[in-house]
């Protein structure tokens, strides 16, 4: 088999090698997840341990050959080992390494980035590569949002502060302080821990509500927009593609006539 051939089994899963292929490696991220799952589970008896022990072995070689697989058919490998895919696909398989051959139970917690497996999903599933798409699409006005959405949490900090210091200085004792009521006031949380007694503040309160409101749906459209946007571009590259088969099979019919 040619490197030409390989890339076209692992990066394309138009063809049936290349389905076979996605849907071997989307069994395994579900696999080796549920099997962290159940690994978490207190009680678990040596056989069950050994099972899963087991399924993370096989699961970790497995990606690893995968991992292998991709930077050897990539044209430019640098650039896949550092893309956001390969960042994932290493860190799926870095804490098996670090666990079987550094025994210091301290790193355990490089446990936690098998996690990131449930990310590679996004790899083998247009639906979910579309939030990816999505994510390019709207990427500024997100950063603008966060930006907007600081400046009204710092806002909303120095105005409770001013109004509620005197009467409850234990909660508000500080514009930093007062910060945690402006994150649940403003994301419209609320969870009551933290509120104001004097009139001003509970007038500040019902605005910055009203605000939160708004700030709350920003997100939401704009993600929906962009994830409309994105189904259509996916769908212009697809219509594309037809024509340009069509195309082709024109020229070839002309070329036998």
């Amino acid at each position: 088999m040619t490197k030409a051939e390989l890339r076209k089994i692992i990066n394309d899963n138009a063809t049936k090698k290349g389905r076979i292929f996605d849907y071997t490696i989307q069994v395994l991220i579900f696999g080796s997840l549920i099997a962290y799952a159940i690994e978490t589970l207190p009680g678990n008896s040596p056989e069950t341990k050994a099972i899963l022990k087991n399924i993370e072995t096989v699961s970790a070689v497995l990606f690893s050959i995968e991992y292998i697989l991709r930077i050897a058919v990539a044209k430019k490998p640098l650039t896949y080992i550092f893309s956001f895919y390969g960042i994932i696909d290493f860190l799926a398989v870095l804490p098996f390494y670090l666990m079987t051959s550094i025994d210091l139970r301290s790193l355990r917690a490089f446990r936690i980035f098998r996690i990131f497996r449930a990310f590679k999903l996004i790899r083998y599933n247009n639906a979910l590569n579309r939030f990816n798409i999505a994510a390019r699409i709207v990427k500024e006005e997100i950063i603008l949002f966060l930006m907007v959405t600081a400046i009204f949490l710092f806002l909303a900090s120095a105005g409770i502060y001013y109004f509620e210091n005197d009467a409850q200085p234990e909660f508000f004792s500080s514009v930093f302080h007062s910060g945690w009521w402006s994150i649940v006031t403003l994301t419209t949380v609320g969870y009551g821990d933290v509120y104001p007694v004097t009139l001003g503040g509970k007038l500040f309160t019902f605005m910055i509500l009203m605000i939160g409101v708004g700030i709350v749906t920003i997100p939401a459209g704009l993600v929906a927009s962009a994830l409309t946007k994105a189904r259509e571009m996916e769908e212009a590259a697809h219509n594309k593609i037809i024509e340009e088969q069509k195309e082709i099979r024109k020229e070839e019919n002309s070329a036998d006539k």
